[in-house]
């Protein structure tokens, strides 16, 4: 089941780093300059990165555990960047607030969930 879980919790960022990815700012809906636009599609293929990463673990999560572990870990720090925006700049379009409640609300109890299923000797469900 935990790994139906992780495959379907890593479409977001296939989908969203891919389509940023290709079209960069547009895929927001929003104007950017060179430099932004180019930065946003570098953050988009680490997010379609960061997908096709959790994917892999998906497959073989015993194994992939410390991977997927890390992985959590990193996307949950993005999450408390975000956040820090948030309170710092006010609050961001709705896709970024969706996008903060994956990153610091379904990660987390991914991998609490991860955590939990290892500690029970059934890393793979």
């Amino acid at each position: 089941m935990l790994p139906h879980a992780i495959r379907l919790a890593a479409l977001v960022p296939l989908l969203a780093g891919g389509a940023g990815a290709l079209t960069g700012a547009g895929f927001l809906g929003e104007p950017a300059g060179p430099a932004t636009g180019s930065h946003l599609r570098y953050l988009s293929g680490v997010l379609l990165g960061l997908g096709l990463v959790a994917a892999w673990c998906a497959a073989d999560l015993a194994r992939r555990a410390a991977v997927f572990h890390a992985l959590c870990l990193v996307v949950v720090l993005g999450g408390v960047a975000r956040l820090g925006g948030l309170v710092a700049e006010g609050t961001p379009p709705l896709p970024h607030l969706l996008a903060l409640g994956m990153e610091l609300g379904v990660v987390p109890t991914l991998l609490a969930w991860s955590l939990r299923a290892r500690a029970d000797g059934k890393p793979g469900r």
